[in-house]
């Protein structure tokens, strides 16, 4: 006679979840995840999804991507900005400070015959870097292409002078 995996007695070295599993009660992992799909389906038709996986990082879509690089003779900083014009941001520098700020204005409408829909999506952000010393802030160029936002930043002739290498002897 052929048994059912939850008639079979429970072993003590399982797991609660293999337990849960073979006692066909969903485990705190599934519901989790069920929780998670849920909240991120009935996001994904918003512009802001405060909802999404990303709770460390709230309003997400309103905080561009930026990549950080380095090399000997400059900084580059890369902004990812899909949607918007080089007329939508504006770039900075204030004392050491390098800020990118930038707005975000879309407007759908459809006319049919018996309805009218029409969706805003706005909202705007402020991005802000310390720059180090070694930044020539008279050099700093931004280009905008495509979606993405690159600023070079130059490093003084002096800057590359400022490292030493100190020899570590032992006592």
């Amino acid at each position: 006679m052929a048994t059912k995996s939850n008639d079979l007695p429970a072993k003590d070295h399982e797991s609660p979840e293999v337990r849960a599993r073979r006692s066909g009660m969903p485990s705190l992992v599934d519901l989790r995840q069920e929780i998670d799909d849920l909240f991120e389906n009935f996001s994904r038709g918003f512009h802001m999804a405060p909802f999404g996986r990303g709770f460390g990082r709230p309003w997400r879509g309103l905080t561009p991507d930026v990549d950080v690089s380095e090399t000997d003779k400059a900084l580059t900083i890369t902004a990812e900005l899909p949607g918007m014009g080089d007329d939508d941001i504006e770039v900075t520098l204030t004392d050491d400070v390098l800020t990118i700020k930038g707005e975000k204005k879309e407007v759908a409408e459809k006319k049919e015959k018996d309805f009218y829909l029409s969706e805003r999506r706005y909202g705007s952000f402020q991005r802000s870097f310390r720059l180090p010393e070694a930044v020539d802030a008279g050099k700093i160029a931004a280009e905008f292409d495509k979606g993405v936002l690159t600023i070079a930043m130059p490093k003084t002739v002096k800057a590359g002078k400022k490292a030493k290498k100190i020899a570590v002897k032992k006592k």
